[in-house]
């Protein structure tokens, strides 16, 4: 059974499963990163709460392909400050974090239906390195990118999911870092939340908790309400991802459930076994 918890819930453990939790996180302004707010101190508060990878595979919302599903397979993945205009402290930062390309070449021909590739001149993008700086500051564990195929449709990242999932039970922490509702053409410093942004954030919630995967990876029956909440959609689509390798005996937590900037929602989310 589905239930739904809270962060402190998890500090009291995962439970005696061994297969390794899910995890999405809203990540925001890139600011996050070097700023002291309620998202960053939820991040470090889940890393001590998460029991330790062997591995990291990230679907980041800032690795985009189309026909292809790339997987980074470098020794040492570069930091990628894939951002502009921001704080000289911002493009300071790095995540040194060794790859993992043995796992990362298995996961290329576990992708071979997905027109899974190898890649090596990629790294960690913002998406990915903004987050786990707070989940494992002293990027002590192998971590590795998988890129998003812009020219396929939702459903087709519940399936990259639902193929991901075994590696759960090899020690990989699955992390998603995208946002539920990422509409920065919207975006106001002062304004309150956007109806449209607490509307789609409440229907993605109500539906992930009933497990209506397939309503969140229908794009026709989400209407003109995503178009408003996604006028693209690559933000939305690692949320799917963690969604599909997800099970039926999974709990769902879930933190950080404001709208920031009017109509960027910061819900994050974690799926693990009972």
């Amino acid at each position: 059974m589905l239930t739904r918890r809270t962060l402190d819930d998890l500090k009291d453990g995962f439970g005696p499963s061994d297969r390794m939790p899910l995890v999405f996180l809203g990540h925001g302004s890139p600011m996050n990163a070097i700023e002291d707010t309620p998202y960053s101190r939820a991040w470090s508060d889940l890393g001590a709460a998460l029991p330790r990878p062997k591995a990291i595979l990230v679907v980041s919302a800032h690795w985009m392909t189309r026909g292809t599903t790339l997987v980074d397979v470098s020794e040492m993945p570069r930091t990628i400050h894939d951002f502009y205009g921001f704080p000289d402290a911002l493009y300071a930062e790095s995540y040194p974090a060794h790859g993992q390309p043995d796992l990362a070449r298995e996961v290329v021909s576990l992708l071979a239906s997905h027109h899974g590739e190898g890649d090596d001149t990629w790294g960690l993008d913002h998406g990915a390195w903004s987050v786990l700086k707070f989940l494992y500051p002293d990027a002590d564990v192998p971590v590795f990118q998988v890129s998003i195929d812009m020219s396929r449709d939702l459903d087709y990242q519940l399936e990259i999911g639902r193929t991901l999932s075994q590696l759960r039970d090899r020690g990989v922490l699955i992390l998603g870092s995208g946002n539920v509702v990422h509409n920065l053409r919207a975006m106001s410093y002062a304004g309150k939340p956007h109806d449209f942004a607490l509307a789609f954030d409440q229907l993605f919630t109500d539906r992930l908790t009933d497990r209506d995967f397939a309503a969140l990876g229908n794009r026709a029956g989400l209407g003109s309400l995503l178009q408003m909440a996604h006028p693209t959609v690559d933000h939305y689509l690692p949320a799917l991802t963690i969604a599909g390798a997800s099970d039926a005996h999974d709990d769902l937590t879930f933190m950080t459930d404001s709208i920031d900037l009017a109509s960027v929602s910061m819900r994050s989310f974690v799926f693990h076994a009972a």
